[in-house]
């Protein structure tokens, strides 16, 4: 077929469109976009010697993408056309997390793209829950959700007919993909009107109230959407200049020289007017902006090393005194690529340099690669964690969705993360 588009490109057109939409939706996320584009600026103009790393290992363009974004879903059909959406843009479902044991009733998984060249693309991808319906006591309460849940359709006929026709020819035209983002848009699109009346609304939230969020709306509204910083520390002492309240702690590991895994903030959860089935005016907390910095992803050695430390630490009252705890308890995590490599703690992505290409036959296999390094031979690129671990979704979930147990921890099954 002529003029065919690619699901790179498609997952790139929806990237962006669904920035838009949400900046229109949550203008205080549209400021934090801005506060994290100068942060980035200013880091890459104040460290050469990142912008090299960065631009050599083809990170620059990708940038300023959003990272992420989140959805929350009710039945397993739902779910399931989801994934045949997901699937047109490349994104596909990647490692499990049971959030359950973290006090929220959903599990979840992350849609993404998995290999080099589509990551490098566009690597945004949605971190999506499936509601636990049977893990509300109350049988009366949980048999009305379900039926609430059973007469909604969050997709459109022409998207369903627009993944239908994908399935069967395996492609689109440009102008079938804008159509499709266009269409698949709208499942995604807040809507104040919400399905029940009042009296149903608060007896879901009392219950939960991502139970709340999930069941009463028309939608599987963006829950929110996440840029990358290269600065997490600077963005969140500058965010209340900018009118935005951010929450209290930093969560993951400390500031290092050499980022590891996953270190994420957000601002508080809006507080947004809505109309209840009757006309009645009432108000749903559920949307918010988070900010991510990515490092380089763990081994299990160096997994193990980081989730002892981590519980080792505990949560502090406030992010300073949080922050510097952290700092002295990681001490003992090494904080140089060299001692990340030679302990292996980290993975990382060797290159030869032209020198050691014109070298390639003085190289034999299990050669340590260090000295290859040295010479120049051997370039080594930190690999960049592109998952999500318990510690951020339980405390992510903790703060924006009303965990009743903070103390837990969710179980998680995934793979390397790289």
């Amino acid at each position: 077929m002529a003029n065919t588009i690619t699901a790179d490109e498609i997952r790139e057109h929806f990237s962006q469109a669904m920035s838009a939409m949400y900046q229109q939706e949550v203008p205080q996320y549209g400021t934090l976009l801005d506060l994290v584009a100068d942060v980035n600026l200013a880091v890459l103009e104040n460290n050469p010697q990142l912008h090299e790393q960065l631009a050599n290992a083809d990170e620059l363009a990708r940038l300023n993408v959003e990272r992420h974004g989140a959805i929350r879903v009710g039945t397993a059909e739902e779910l399931a056309t989801l994934r045949r959406m997901f699937a047109i843009m490349g994104m596909y479902p990647v490692s499990y997390y049971d959030l359950s044991q973290a006090g929220v009733p959903v599990h979840s998984t992350a849609f993404r793209p998995i290999d080099d060249a589509a990551l490098a693309r566009n690597p945004f991808r949605i971190f999506t829950s499936l509601l636990r319906l049977e893990l509300i006591e109350n049988r009366a309460l949980r048999e009305r959700a379900e039926a609430i849940l059973a007469r909604r359709k969050i997709f459109t006929p022409r998207c369903l007919a627009l993944i239908a026709q994908y399935e069967a020819e395996g492609e689109f035209t440009s102008a079938d993909a804008r159509e499709f983002v266009q269409e698949a848009l709208e499942t995604f699109r807040w809507h104040r009107q919400a399905t029940v009346d009042e009296e149903t609304y608060h007896a879901l939230h009392r219950e939960h109230r991502l139970i709340a969020d999930v069941v009463c709306f028309p939608g599987c509204h963006i829950n929110h959407l996440t840029p990358r910083t290269l600065d997490i520390d600077r963005v969140q002492s500058l965010m209340p200049e900018c009118g935005i309240e951010p929450k209290a702690l930093i969560e993951g590991p400390p500031r290092r020289e050499v980022p590891i895994l996953l270190r994420q903030t957000s601002f508080k959860a809006l507080e947004e007017p809505v109309m209840f089935a009757g006309e009645h005016r009432g108000t749903h907390s559920a949307r918010f902006g988070e900010i991510e910095q990515r490092g380089v992803a763990l081994t299990p050695k160096g997994r193990a090393l980081y989730d002892r430390l981590l519980q080792a630490a505990g949560t502090g009252k406030d992010n300073l005194s949080h922050q510097q705890h952290l700092q002295e308890v990681f001490s003992e995590f090494p904080d140089s690529e060299f001692l990340l490599r030679q302990q292996g703690l980290a993975w990382f992505r060797y290159r030869l340099t032209p020198t050691g290409e014109a070298h390639r036959q003085a190289f034999r296999p299990g050669d340590d690669p260090q000295p290859l390094i040295e010479r120049g031979w051997v370039v080594a690129q930190p690999i960049i964690y592109e998952d999500f671990f318990t510690g951020q979704r339980g405390g992510h979930f903790s703060v924006q969705s009303g965990q009743r147990n903070p103390g837990a921890q969710p179980r998680e099954r995934q793979s390397r993360g790289v």
